[in-house]
C-alpha cells in the first residue's frame, strides 16, 4: 500500500471520527458540552448564594458531600436573566478536578456528531460566545454552539467584555 493512499485512509477516518456533546437549551439557543466532561445532569437544585461572587455565581451546592460552584450560563453568555420562579437544570461538569455546574434551562439527548461536519466560530458569533466556543455545527435548521469548558469558567474574559 502506498504512503499516499494510507495518509488518504486516515484522513477520512480522521473526518469520520465522531465526537458526542451533551446537549443543553439557555435563553432559546443550542449549546454543546463535550460529553467527556459531564459528571452529572441535575434537576432544579438549591443554591447558596455566595456573598461577593462575580454575577454568573449563581451560588454554591452540596452534591454528595462536595460543594460544587454554579454558574449561571444565562449571565454568563450575556443572556436575559429567566423568568421569577422558573428553576433550570444543572450540568455538572469537572475541570481540573474540580467539579461545577452550569444551570441551564433545559438538558437534551447527547449528539454524536462527525469531525467532518465542525465548523469554526463564525465572525458574526456574538464576540462573548465566540470567546467561550469551541466551535460550531450546523444542524437542521439550528445552531449548535459547542463550549469549551475551560474558557467558560474564566469568568474574567465576561468582565473583559
Amino acid at each position: 500500500m502506498s504512503q499516499e493512499h494510507s495518509a488518504g485512509r486516515r484522513n477520512a477516518a480522521h473526518q469520520d471520527k465522531a465526537h458526542e456533546f451533551v446537549s443543553v437549551m439557555v435563553g432559546g439557543q443550542l449549546f454543546g458540552i463535550p460529553v467527556l466532561q459531564v459528571q452529572d445532569v441535575l434537576g432544579p437544585q438549591r443554591l447558596t448564594r455566595v456573598p461577593l461572587a462575580p454575577a454568573e455565581v449563581a451560588g454554591s451546592l452540596n452534591l454528595r458531600g462536595r460543594i460544587v460552584t454554579a454558574i449561571d450560563l444565562r449571565i454568563r453568555l450575556g443572556l436575559p436573566a429567566a423568568e421569577a420562579g422558573k428553576s433550570g437544570m444543572s450540568i455538572v461538569v469537572d475541570h481540573g478536578g474540580e467539579l461545577y455546574s452550569f444551570v441551564v434551562d433545559t438538558v437534551g439527548e447527547v449528539l454524536s456528531l462527525t469531525e467532518a461536519a465542525f465548523e469554526h466560530s463564525p465572525s458574526t458569533l456574538d464576540p462573548l460566545w465566540r470567546d467561550v466556543s469551541a466551535g460550531i455545527y450546523r444542524l437542521d435548521g439550528t445552531l449548535l454552539v459547542i463550549l469549551d469548558v475551560a474558557r467558560l469558567l474564566n469568568l474574567s474574559t465576561r468582565a473583559a467584555a
